[in-house]
């Protein structure tokens, strides 16, 4: 076989890029720099024109760097092609089945979600979440739970202001950057994020983070039931937490 050919820059980018995935928030060019052995100067081009791709995002005030929105697509994209949903897809399955209602299975891309798997209960009505559908993280209940799963120096580069919390689908939702810590600190707080007519009028979900070897929120999985059905949201969150306990340990979670 012939030696492949050496491309030292590309070799870096990776590596940078790999070992930002591995932490648990933005850190220090210096640190990157003495972790992987590389020289400093080399690893600030290379964080610029990473930065210039949106493949890592700068926190001045905090002389940071953390993964950008790019990082997202790229792992949306690698959901799309099939690892997660093929997982996923009889556990979202048999999630309906015990909760009687609907079911799905979502990953971040950017500051959306992107649904890869929806499994719909039985007499219950359609939803949006259909797969391939993408919608805003910040108004949906799979949204939620993988954003307060994020460092929150991630949270603050995805949603700096209130312009990138602008769109709305029903007139609810966090609007400034400030509700969104708020709402997610509640998220934490009680182990699952919920949604209430702010996706669709009348529907609620509950969604919980599946995450990966990393604890990196990988995806996350949701029930949505008309808010007529009267269940009981705390059971229903439980038998979500189950589903992506039980995803997070398929995908390498110990």
């Amino acid at each position: 076989m012939a030696d492949r050919p050496k491309v030292p820059a590309a070799d870096q980018t990776l590596r940078i890029l790999t070992f930002l995935a591995h932490q648990r928030g933005p850190v220090a060019a210096q640190t990157i720099a003495s972790q992987l052995d590389l020289p400093r100067s080399s690893v600030y081009h290379l964080l610029a024109a990473m930065e210039s791709h949106g493949f890592v995002v700068h926190l001045e005030g905090d002389r940071r760097w953390g993964l950008g929105t790019a990082a997202f697509e790229l792992a949306g994209g690698y959901a799309r092609q099939e690892p997660l949903a093929r997982l996923g897809r009889p556990i979202v399955a048999q999630l309906a089945d015990r909760a009687g209602e609907s079911a799905h299975l979502a990953v971040m891309t950017g500051r959306d979600v992107l649904y890869i798997v929806e499994e719909r209960a039985p007499r219950r009505p359609a939803l949006i979440t259909d797969v391939g559908v993408r919608l805003p993280a910040h108004l949906t209940a799979t949204g939620r739970a993988m954003l307060a799963a994020l460092p929150r120096e991630q949270v603050r580069a995805l949603f700096p202001d209130a312009a990138s919390l602008s769109t709305q689908r029903t007139g609810h939702g966090p609007g400034r950057p400030a509700e969104l810590r708020e709402l997610l600190r509640q998220t934490r707080a009680a182990g699952h994020a919920s949604e209430d007519g702010e996706v669709t009028l009348g529907f609620r979900s509950v969604g919980v983070a599946v995450r990966d070897h990393a604890d990196w929120p990988a995806a996350a999985i949701a029930v949505t039931w008309p808010e007529d059905a009267a269940p009981d949201p705390e059971r229903l969150a439980a038998l979500a937490a189950d589903a992506a306990a039980e995803l997070s340990r398929r995908i390498g979670r110990r």
